[in-house]
């Protein structure tokens, strides 16, 4: 028998701040989630760093004292990577790699890392690597030192371009060029867009690691790929879904995410467009994470940053089946009952119930529970959308035509 390759994990801690903003109990969330991106990077956490401040150091982001706690500490344990869960200033980046003397990331660059490592086609490795160099270029002068000196040498004398100019200059030209073939893909994609005709379009948005996929291959009886990771899958993919006898376009989006980059924003605007075009949204909600109602936030902001914040929408709850797993195993623990320990019956008479019964579900996509009635949702949702367009069409009233012909 072949042996199995033993897959290594670089070894990595995680540093974060508490302040006025962010409490200890926000900032243990964030973390939890930045320990999950990590192990989707690669990564295994040895442990966590965090200092409690007003604001962040200009120079090293947290304490003298503190940045030479974690000195000892990758020193003493061989960490290879310091992950810091918010945005670093490339002076703050380029102090804190020279006192570590390790790799240095944070959230962003980390969030860039898995998005190129899940890039499959060509369009969406074009989207990235806009994003990573858009990320990289006011931080060249902090990631190799022999970006520093002064080229030498016949021709070379004199106010010549030094060697961080010459791949600042590189990387501008690089930026420029990802750019145009982002335009010309993005024509061809409006074209797609275009040729599908006036169908309802319905996209699938929410929080990544929701189910998002898994419900797209129920419901299409696709196989988009779907994998307990933070973005499984970063293409959209579009397919033809008939309930009874009407027909639609669904896409499965790429997930969003707390602190999503600002870079990846801009180039992902063409994938986002499927969001800006669709008729209907299906929010896919996980409600077994202790999390999901700042995950609605999150969404609802980004939505609103694209302008598609009024759109229909019909909130899907998905994974209920953990949900019960959840609350049936803390129930023997609790001393004191509190919102994670709500039941499904009294999440629907909480907040839920203000966006309507029709327009909250409940469902489990893997075990397919309640799925006759979110079909029925989304038909009666797509039906309504459809009606406006094609107010005659004879499958969705089959009384119309016997209707016309009696009254000549």
């Amino acid at each position: 028998m072949l042996e199995q390759e033993k897959i290594t994990f670089e070894k990595t801690i995680l540093v974060g701040i508490i302040t006025q903003n962010q409490p200890e109990d926000k900032l243990l969330e964030y973390l939890d989630e930045l320990e999950f991106l990590t192990f989707t990077a690669g990564g295994s956490v040895m442990k966590r760093f965090f200092q409690k401040m007003e604001r962040p150091n200009p120079k090293t982001f947290l304490g003298t004292g503190k940045i030479e706690e974690i000195h000892q500490y990758v020193k003493e344990h061989q960490i290879s990577t310091v992950i810091f869960d918010d945005e670093l200033t490339p002076s703050q980046q380029k102090n804190i790699t020279r006192i570590l003397d390790c790799k240095v990331l944070d959230r962003t660059n980390l969030i860039l890392d898995i998005f190129a490592q899940r890039a499959e086609t060509s369009y969406a490795r074009t989207q990235v690597e806009l994003a990573q160099c858009q990320y990289l270029l006011p931080r060249l002068s902090g990631m190799w030192t022999h970006l520093e000196r002064q080229k030498g040498g016949i021709g070379m004398r004199g106010p010549g371009e030094t060697e961080i100019e010459t791949d600042r200059r590189i990387v501008r030209d690089r930026i420029a060029l990802l750019k145009d073939k982002i335009k010309i893909i993005d024509k061809q994609m409006s074209v797609q867009r275009s040729n599908r005709g006036a169908m309802v379009r319905v996209a699938l948005v929410g929080y990544t690691n929701v189910g998002k996929s898994t419900l797209m291959n129920v419901i299409s009886k696709s196989e988009v790929f779907v994998e307990n990771k933070l973005f499984a899958t970063l293409d959209t993919t579009v397919r033809k879904v008939v309930i009874r006898n009407l027909p639609f376009l669904l896409s499965d989006t790429v997930g969003f995410i707390r602190k999503l980059p600002t870079q990846l924003v801009e180039s992902f605007k063409s994938t986002l467009d499927e969001v800006r075009e669709a008729d209907l949204l299906l929010h896919v909600v996980d409600i077994s994470h202790p999390d999901f109602e700042d995950h609605i936030a999150s969404v609802n902001q980004i939505l609103m940053d694209i302008k598609s914040n009024d759109k229909p929408t019909i909130m899907v709850f998905n994974k209920i089946d953990a949900y019960r797993h959840l609350t049936i195993e803390e129930d023997d623990l609790i001393t004191e009952r509190t919102r994670k320990h709500y039941t499904l019956e009294e999440w629907k008479r909480t907040w839920m119930a203000d966006v309507g019964e029709k327009n909250a579900l409940f469902i489990s996509a893997t075990q397919k529970e309640n799925f006759e009635e979110f079909r029925e949702c989304v038909y009666e949702a797509v039906r309504s959308i459809h009606i406006t367009r094609f107010p005659y069409n004879k499958f969705l009233y089959p009384d119309y035509n016997d209707a016309i012909e009696k009254e000549d």
